[in-house]
């Protein structure tokens, strides 16, 4: 898919981008099932319906953090580092753009004002789960 990048520093993920245009006609996930954020478009047709239900609890336990984060408004560069603290990439990203963070760090230099809608997994702890470099 040409709208989604995968950066990668040797065989690990650091970061999908998924760019605005992607627009899928059929669900579509992104991300390989053992990520502990999965990313994915769900495509229903006119009409369509989701059954009621509830998700049963399930007890998980994940290490680290990832994040998602849709650019709704501006633009910016987001820098992408290794593990290491190593530049990889920088990309430009755009309103409508979605990111997911999955491995070694991340920042970013805003070009306009700019919004992002964040998601990430909880409970939130305080900046003390962030090292800032």
């Amino acid at each position: 898919m040409e709208h989604v990048e995968k950066v990668m520093h040797g065989d690990q993920p650091l970061a999908y981008i998924i760019r605005a245009g992607l627009v899928p006609s059929q669900t579509t996930f992104l991300t390989p099932p053992e990520f502990k954020q999965q990313v994915g478009f769900v495509v229903y047709p006119a009409g369509g319906e989701i059954a009621r239900h509830v998700h049963i609890p399930l007890h998980r336990q994940l290490i680290g953090t990832s994040e998602v984060l849709v650019l709704r408004n501006g633009r910016c560069l987001m820098d992408i580092y290794s593990d290491d603290r190593e530049l990889v990439a920088t990309r430009e990203l755009q309103a409508g753009d979605i990111m997911l963070m999955v491995g070694g760090g991340h920042g970013f230099r805003m070009l306009e004002d700019t919004v992002f809608l964040e998601i990430k997994q909880g409970p939130y702890t305080g900046l003390e789960e962030k090292e800032r470099f």
